[in-house]
């Protein structure tokens, strides 16, 4: 056995990713083929493998030198531009031609199907020379486990075929080619890494064969003399160095075209399965609807079926190391549940029904799920989102409407559903975070997702014989219904005389921050620098409020929805090129710097394509076709070149040496597959002409029969200080409690035993009715569980 040359320079430079900003990505629609991949600036960038939260490269691509005097870097010097050679297959076409015009390299990018083995087949062309005049070497980054550091690479024969490992805590990647390397090495980036040795020597001098535990480089030439400038590049994976070379070998002796041809097949049987909501071809620009449905499809597991991560990216990758692990290729709840939306809208009932199988075995034991997870249901941040809680019980009643759900599926997930409305009972309306992960309070896409869940939650009670639990879920979704305007609607503020509004939903409010008494509480803004992070409640709006109509609580022409989109609309919109676009709310700090510069904890927010779709939606619903569909022109022409749709996109001057420019991709994450998922739905909205994630529950019994709660809910979370005339003042608790109360400053008193709900939360009915305006409301309360009395009077006041 040779002595290793071991590779000086360890543990080489901190490691980075690469560009958020992908051009394409894609796997084998086969679940013998867990492996993932990215693209962009005309090279690869990360490979995930065995599930789709673990990247395992940063990126790989061409070195051209002369041996002499020219060098040049595939990534950097070249113009690049993507085709894909089959609609609705990620089957991509590469071309790559130097910016002097001296060669060509094409490639075309699979994953074989039949095992986790990345294919490029690739051609390399000399414009101005024969191809003897240059050296062609192929670099790979090893970032296996989703770190940079910690990875061993080494050069060795597999049964006599040369090629180059790299492996970290039981995942290894094998690197080979259908021409024996000339040459191979491995070293450490930024001191024995190929690059440096072909920068300063314009050809491979050096030839380590060992670099031990740190941020590692691989690096071969290829034979192009032999290969006659077309050869497969083969980066097989494996639980170990021989699972992952016999893998690669394998492939190479199937043949590129084999695999292709399969690769091929598969796919197309799945989006011949689809609906066919594809618009007519205008141009030769991608399909953004069979984009969006590759996009969806490619960003689900293999080994944990139905989990699918919110992005194949790292925002602002190239700034990030080994302190970011999960970057987007976590499961996010909501991102999940609105991808398993847009699934649905296309016909793709399978792939939901696995959602929800994934859902059911990631709930936790209170009932509601993690904010964001690993694959395997384990929690990677830890805050709570009550929509988060809301949205897979929609997504129920959705699959349901749309047949995807047999009542024998429906009977199965009525545990999972009554958990999680239980737990927005107890702890909902207020959410620990918004939407957006930012702040506490009221807001009005969770409370709304919330009160069409127990709706939801209702119905689905009502079919497993639990009549008592319908009606209580029915009396607080009408509760949280009525109080919405209360919690969140506020008038005679200086922006109400500025746009020349009566009023406008906030984007968010504390629980002291209420109409009824005043919106003045002060909201501490994230990722803003400290001079920005504190402002009234009053001074904040969003396009979250449009929610409000999506979930069915208040018409499209309600005159207050009206009044606040003229305020988003003054505040939030920005008009670009392809159309008009919004931000997530004023003041937000989620985005790169006025330079440029990436986000680093704080930034300037940008605008969102998302909320494009979002709008076209609320348009919709008001009946306005004509402008939903120019939304949806704007929104498709948000994407790249690919098709591909950002979460963010630059709504500032043109920044050249950051690739920034107005109206194009940011660079946050590049693709958003929620983004995809809201196009996809709006596709299929207008097709039916009605918004498809609508729930009818909601429009039924607050748009039409116009149900208004005879209750006013005063818990220990929400201490209420005024309820309407007329209303019953229900006290719930989360013990058993007696309840003593007096409206005539304690000269008489009564008292109430609270009833047992069945799930945890005890309710006093106080015959408060006929109570005159005016009056104040006191109470206190003795626990016989522990026997003691409160110690402290609470009170609510009769009339606004």
């Amino acid at each position: 056995m040779n002595t290793p040359n071991y590779a000086p320079g360890w543990p080489g430079i901190p490691p980075r990713l690469t560009s958020s900003a992908k051009t394409g990505v894609g796997t084998a629609h086969s679940y013998q083929s867990p492996l993932w991949f990215t693209f962009s600036h005309g090279i690869l960038n990360e490979l995930y493998y065995p599930g789709v939260d673990q990247a395992c490269s940063r990126d790989m691509g061409f070195i051209v030198t002369d041996g002499e005097n020219f060098f040049s870097e595939e990534k950097r010097n070249t113009q690049s531009v993507t085709s894909c050679p089959v609609e609705g297959v990620p089957v991509y076409k590469i071309v790559n031609t130097c910016s002097q015009g001296l060669y060509q390299i094409e490639k075309e990018i699979i994953t074989d199907p039949q095992r986790p083995v990345l294919l490029q087949k690739t051609r390399f062309k000399a414009l101005k020379a024969s191809s003897g005049a240059y050296r062609l070497h192929v670099l790979l980054g090893a970032h296996l486990g989703n770190c940079g550091f910690g990875n061993t690479a080494w050069v060795e024969d597999y049964k006599g075929v040369p090629m180059l490992f790299a492996q970290r805590d039981g995942n290894a990647l094998a690197l080979a080619c259908s021409v024996d390397w000339l040459k191979g090495s491995v070293g450490f980036v930024g001191f024995s890494d190929g690059w440096q040795d072909l920068m300063m020597h314009k050809k491979m001098t050096w030839e380590y064969t060992r670099a031990e535990n740190g941020n590692v480089s691989l690096t071969a030439e290829i034979d192009l003399q032999k290969a006659q400038g077309e050869f497969v590049i083969a980066i097989g994976f494996g639980r170990n160095a021989a699972d992952a070379a016999n893998r690669a070998r394998t492939s190479l002796q199937e043949g590129y075209e084999n695999a292709r041809e399969e690769y091929t097949r598969q796919w197309m049987d799945w989006q011949d399965s689809l609906l066919k909501l594809d618009k007519p071809r205008l141009s030769d620009k991608k399909n953004v609807y069979r984009t969006s449905t590759i996009v969806m499809r490619s960003h689900e597991s293999t080994n944990f079926p139905g989990g699918m991560i919110a992005s194949l990216a790292v925002p602002w990758g190239f700034n990030k190391g080994d302190e970011d692990l999960g970057g987007y290729h976590l499961v996010w709840p909501r991102d999940l549940v609105e991808t398993a939306g847009g699934l649905l809208a296309a016909g793709a009932h399978e792939n939901a029904r696995r959602v929800l199988s994934f859902l059911q075995a990631t709930q936790e034991k209170d009932g509601h799920w993690a904010q964001n997870m690993w694959l395997n249901g384990s929690p990677y941040w830890g805050g709570v989102q009550m929509d988060e809680t809301a949205l897979p019980i929609l997504l129920i009643d959705l699959a349901w409407r749309e047949k995807a759900l047999t009542k024998e599926d429906r009977l199965r997930f009525w545990p999972m559903v009554r958990k999680a409305a239980i737990y927005l009972l107890r702890n909902g309306p207020i959410s620990p975070q918004d939407r957006w992960e930012e702040v506490s309070g009221y807001t009005p896409f969770t409370i709304g997702a919330e009160i069409a869940a127990l709706l939801v939650a209702a119905e689905m009670a009502d079919l497993n014989n639990e009549p008592s639990l319908a009606v209580y879920f029915r009396e607080v979704a009408d509760d949280w219904n009525s109080a919405i305007d209360r919690w969140m609607y506020v008038s005679g503020t200086d922006w109400c005389r500025q746009y020349n509004v009566k009023g406008y939903y906030l984007r968010i409010a504390t629980m002291n921050a209420v109409a009824e008494i005043g919106a003045q509480e002060k909201i501490v803004v994230k990722n803003v620098t400290c001079d920005k992070s504190v402002q009234l409640a009053e001074h904040l709006v969003s396009p979250d409020s449009l929610a409000l109509v999506r979930f069915g609580l208040r018409a499209a022409d309600d005159p207050r929805i009206l009044d606040t989109i003229k305020v988003i609309d003054a505040l939030l919109k920005t008009d670009m090129p392809q159309g008009p676009i919004w931000h997530r709310y004023n003041g937000d700090g989620y985005g790169e710097h006025e330079d440029g510069s990436p986000f680093d904890g704080t930034g300037i927010g940008r605008a969102w394509p998302l909320l494009t779709g979002e709008r076209a939606h609320y348009e919709l619903a008001g009946g306005k076709k004509d402008e939903a569909n120019k939304l949806l022109k704007a929104l498709e022409d948000f994407a790249n070149d690919g098709g591909l749709i950002p979460e963010q996109t630059w709504d500032a001057a043109d920044i050249p040496e950051r690739e920034l420019y107005f109206g194009r991709p940011s660079g946050s994450a590049m693709p958003l597959v929620w983004a995809h998922a809201e196009y996809v739905k709006l596709l299929r909205s207008l097709r039916d002409g009605r918004v498809f994630d609508m729930p009818p529950q909601t429009v039924q019994r607050y748009l039409v029969e116009k149900t208004v709660s005879p209750y006013t809910l005063w818990r220990f979370t929400y201490k209420r200080t005024t309820m309407p005339c007329g209303k019953i003042l229900r006290i719930e608790t989360m013990a058993p409690a007696t309840v003593r109360w007096s409206y005539d400053d304690w000269k008489t008193t009564q008292e109430f035993k609270s009833k047992d709900t069945g799930v945890g939360i005890y309710v006093s009915d106080l015959p408060t009715q006929k109570i005159p305006e005016g009056k104040e409301i006191k109470f206190t309360f003795y626990w016989p569980d522990t026997d003691h009395w409160e110690g402290e009077d609470f009170s609510i006041r009769v009339g606004f």
